[in-house]
């Protein structure tokens, strides 16, 4: 199946599968079934056959999946066999708790610029990278190739700033102000509101 008719949300759940599989990984474990994959994840066995079987054949029945290979696979299939630079705008709380995560390593990102318009911020070091006046945002990341980048900005600010990313030839955008973008064909935003995430959570309670 070609990238553009894979449905949406099977993509959302590679990542998840593929947390799972490290953490088996890291267990010690070689081999793994749909059904203890499912019961890690908590998707059902014949959905995480089904998604997988979009890219291709990976485990074999009776035996189960080859951990290491599939890991691979995962990873060449989200791009992440290579380190992607980002670019994060916004030296907040959160642009500084981003900038500072070590996380990203050794999961295909590494966190390459920053970049902010407050006088007082920019100039700051945080680990070992100085913010940038986002002023000269857009040379800045055409030069250095970025296309991945983390908005970290108030709402009232981010449309203006995501057009600034679009300008700079950036295609994919996180999005953690609490507002929608518009961007052009092409470009991708994934949204991160903490408070939609609570407010679904809330439903639930008496």
């Amino acid at each position: 199946m070609t990238q553009s008719k894979i449905p949406d949300i099977i993509i959302s759940r590679l990542p998840i599968y593929l947390r799972a599989l490290r953490h088996m990984q890291g267990q010690g474990k070689q081999t793994t079934s749909s059904q203890e994959l499912g019961e890690w994840v908590g998707v059902s066995a014949a959905q995480i056959r089904k998604d997988l079987s979009q890219f291709g054949e990976f485990g074999k029945q009776g035996t189960g999946y080859n951990i290491a290979f599939l890991i691979k696979k995962l990873n060449e299939i989200m791009h992440i066999d290579r380190v992607w630079d980002v670019a994060v705008v916004g030296m907040g709380d959160m642009g500084h708790a981003i900038a500072r995560y070590q996380g990203f390593a050794d999961r295909g990102f590494r966190v390459a610029m920053l970049f902010d318009s407050d006088p007082a911020k920019i100039g700051e070091e945080i680990d070992g990278f100085v913010v940038r006046d986002s002023a000269q945002m857009v040379p800045a990341i055409q030069q250095a190739g970025i296309r991945i980048a983390m908005l970290c900005v108030p709402a009232s600010a981010a449309q203006a700033v995501a057009n600034q990313l679009v300008q700079a030839g950036v295609k994919a955008i996180l999005n953690y102000a609490p507002i929608s973008l518009t961007v052009p064909p092409g470009v991708r935003v994934q949204y991160l509101d903490p408070s939609i995430g609570l407010q679904r959570m809330t439903y639930y309670l008496e």
